[in-house]
């Protein structure tokens, strides 16, 4: 019987630690990687915005798993994980009954919070999944063909993904476009550089997009919204709410106990759990203090090398060698702004703009995860590019 290795969660940290793992599986034919998901596809979230705009189609953004793993010799299983039991290694699928591993990469992520709030469940969009995208996508479209004059759309948020989708969501309505981003913080973009911060400002007032810093949202309804800025109850009436803040475990982790205070897994430096070392868990599902005792941040960029790693470390643990310490490299920080707009700063430099924007795609087009699939992309936008030069 072939030993194997479970990789729970298609994302980033799942999808490419199991093709890191190619090579070795291939010379060792007695072990099996096993990936499983929920959804047959990837999700490439840093280009999500662009699916708003036209600028990308799906199929570029979310490819097939079973396309991506062909010839890879990594299997592929679309089901819901029902239970996870770490003392007795099994794994209960929803619908594929029971597994059991000698290795296990636990990278399922984090999913939207839509609670503690009124309203929130019934009037607002999250923006997370692809199903989130063409629903989103839908209502602006009912909107636009609707007799609105002025298209008020509020998003909640002011990080990266509020920031996003307010520069694509304004280029998309144009002028009919009333778009206002509401943060309770006292500046949007908290963790990012003073340049980019600027930059996205500079974006986002040239698309005429309102601003609300420390507001605190008290109520979501059909047509308007309820904030408190200070002592000062006020509304802001509506066509469309985008929730982008805020987010919560997976149940499934939650039941495993040994959580920090935001319910993530606490991992050692290799990425094993201390009490489980044949476990790696990685990515928003858990906190780890790398190799330069600093906390890793939940970015995508962090899951990208951690994964890269994880796969090594997980050869290391299977061939009884010692596993090294992960240490994160920050190498800076990207946005869309809208359309054709992005900012980049990285080591220093900044830029922002069209050429920000090309520079933004192409980085993300080498971190696609085959060859094929970055081939098949890079020929639509030449394409694409072609058409624009004949225009």
């Amino acid at each position: 019987m072939k030993k194997r290795i479970c990789i729970l969660g298609g994302g980033f940290g799942g999808l490419y630690t199991s093709l890191g793992l190619q090579k070795f599986i291939k010379q060792n034919p007695d072990y099996e990687v096993i990936l499983i998901d929920q959804n047959d596809h990837l999700l490439f979230t840093p280009l999500l915005y662009e699916l708003i705009t036209n600028e990308l189609e799906d199929w570029e953004i979310a490819p097939n798993f079973q396309k991506l793993l062909e010839n890879t010799g990594i299997k592929f299983y679309q089901d819901l994980i029902k239970n996870l039991d770490l003392k007795n290694r099994e794994i209960e699928l929803e619908n594929g009954g029971k597994l059991n591993y000698d290795c296990l990469v636990l990278t399922v992520g984090r999913e939207v919070r839509l609670n503690g709030l009124p309203g929130v469940k019934e009037f607002t969009f999250p923006f997370r999944t692809l199903e989130d995208v063409h629903n989103l996508k839908d209502k602006l479209t009912s909107l636009l063909n609707s007799e609105v004059d002025k298209i008020k759309v509020s998003i909640i948020g002011g990080g990266p993904s509020g920031v996003e989708l307010a520069g694509k969501i304004a280029d998309k309505l144009e002028k009919r476009g009333d778009v206002h981003l509401i943060t309770r913080d006292n500046r949007i973009l908290r963790h990012f550089t003073d340049a980019t911060r600027q930059s996205a400002i500079n974006a986002l007032n040239k698309r005429g997009v309102a601003i609300s810093l420390n507001t605190n949202i008290k109520e979501i309804n059909s047509d308007f919204i309820t904030f408190q800025q200070g002592a000062e109850i006020g509304i802001f009436p509506t066509n469309l709410v985008i929730w982008t803040t805020g987010t919560q475990a997976r149940k499934l982790i939650n039941n495993l106990g040994a959580c920090n205070n935001i319910s993530q897994l606490v991992s050692l430096a290799t990425l094993q759990l201390p009490d489980y070392p044949e476990v790696f868990a990685f990515g928003d599902v858990a906190e780890v203090i790398d190799g330069n005792n600093k906390v890793v941040p939940a970015m995508a960029q962090a899951t990208y090398q951690q994964a890269n790693f994880a796969a090594k470390n997980v050869v290391r643990f299977l061939q009884g060698k010692k596993l090294g310490k992960f240490r994160y490299l920050h190498l800076g920080e990207m946005l869309a702004l809208g359309k054709n707009d992005s900012a980049i700063t990285s080591f220093g430099f900044h830029l922002h703009g069209g050429f920000a924007n090309l520079i933004r795609r192409l980085v993300y087009l080498e971190r696609m995860p085959t060859f094929k699939h970055r081939f098949q992309v890079l020929s639509l936008w030449f394409k694409k590019l072609f058409k624009r030069g004949k225009k």
